[in-house]
């Protein structure tokens, strides 16, 4: 935990249930809760480039707790305006972010030998150091939110970053990421435990600074078959929950493998550290609980997930919304649950439909 002085904390409903804690209620929040569908975050993000909000810390802090703001009493928890993309951006490649059509790597990794222009490797070279704006945004967030909810740090996956440092941006295939894991698998594995090593030291300088739980996010989990994801994805998570639990064992940390399959998520859930697993909208919850809820009390491991209406139904009808959510709540009965989107809230998101998906997320998670 950090050691800074950080007003005391007044919700503490999402500590008490990733303690495993029984709870009056299922505490919620949403991933992108700070984004495009405000129209006071626009307002910021009409006048600053999207990596100045994040480089800034009173910007990144600003737009952190707009959602809060808005929400009052709504939401459980926060998370740190950042991206995913600012390790590869630590670790000396150019990220842009163009408007309509997102990340844009011009130099992305091509071949095995182009591993040797990244940064990391360099003599003197701190992650904490390149890093640190991050670090100072989550400190002043801390202070600025006055323990109205606790604070998320977050990280992607080794196996995420180095699609996108691959394919030079979003893909729907990821044939070229997909590919150099084939062609050169040693290569593979040596820029998979380079961007590891990175994590972990941004993840703990997190910690440090003042985020009191960690979510990785393994937004490309889905796209290798369950015996790929084995190789190159699942050890390289596994290690970062092994080595920040041993550094800060009083901090969760969960994991969001989207798309990932159901075997894994139940590896994830029995085999490693983290505390809870967050499921997107395709797996259903009572699957997971009813397989394993026995193993996890034979290891004495309370079963924590997170998750997972579809984010499309946000854009539903209220009494839709209301009905949906109700579901919802009920599918995680007997497990310990946080209440959120399957994936994160979309531009054109309609605020008003939010607020109505969380009123019924705590109208509902008390059944």
């Amino acid at each position: 935990m950090s050691k800074i002085d950080f007003p005391p904390l007044k919700n503490d409903l999402i500590l008490r249930v990733l303690k495993g804690e029984k709870t009056e209620r299922a505490p919620v929040w949403c991933m992108r809760q700070a984004g495009r569908y405000l129209p006071e975050f626009r307002k910021v993000r009409a006048e600053q480039d999207f990596f100045k909000v994040c480089r800034t810390p009173e910007l990144a802090a600003e737009v952190t707790i707009q959602p809060i703001r808005r929400y009052s009493n709504l939401l459980d928890a926060s998370i740190i305006f950042s991206d995913i993309l600012v390790i590869p951006q630590a670790m000396g490649m150019e990220v842009l972010m163009i408007p309509g059509k997102g990340p844009h790597f011009p130099d992305p990794i091509v071949s095995p030998s182009d591993m040797d222009k990244l940064a990391d490797k360099s003599p003197g070279y701190s992650a904490d150091t390149e890093l640190s704006y991050v670090y100072d945004a989550l400190t002043l967030t801390r202070r600025l939110l006055d323990g109205q909810v606790p604070l998320f740090g977050f990280a992607g996956s080794p196996w995420t970053l180095m699609a996108y440092m691959i394919e030079g941006g979003g893909s729907k295939t990821l044939a070229k990421a997909k590919s150099f894991l084939w062609k050169h698998p040693e290569a593979s594995h040596e820029l998979l435990t380079r961007i590891t090593d990175v994590a972990i030291t941004y993840l703990k300088g997190q910690v440090s600074a003042g985020a009191q739980m960690l979510q990785l996010f393994d937004s490309w989990a889905g796209e290798l078959s369950p015996a790929d994801y084995l190789e190159f994805s699942y050890p390289y998570l596994k290690r970062i929950a092994d080595e920040l639990v041993t550094a800060f064992p009083e901090t969760p940390i969960l994991v969001f493998p989207k798309g990932a399959h159901q075997q894994i998520i139940e590896k994830y859930a029995l085999e490693t550290k983290y505390t809870a697993i967050s499921l997107d909208w395709t797996i259903d919850p009572q699957i997971i609980i009813n397989n394993i809820s026995d193993k996890m009390k034979a290891i004495g491991k309370p079963l924590i997930l997170q998750g997972n209406l579809d984010p499309t139904m946000l854009f539903a009808d209220k009494d839709v919304i209301d009905k949906r959510t109700r579901d919802m709540c009920i599918s995680f009965k007997n497990a310990g649950h946080i209440a959120n989107l399957g994936h994160g809230m979309m531009p054109d998101h309609d605020p008003e439909h939010l607020k109505a998906y969380l009123e019924a997320v705590h109208k509902y998670s008390k059944i």
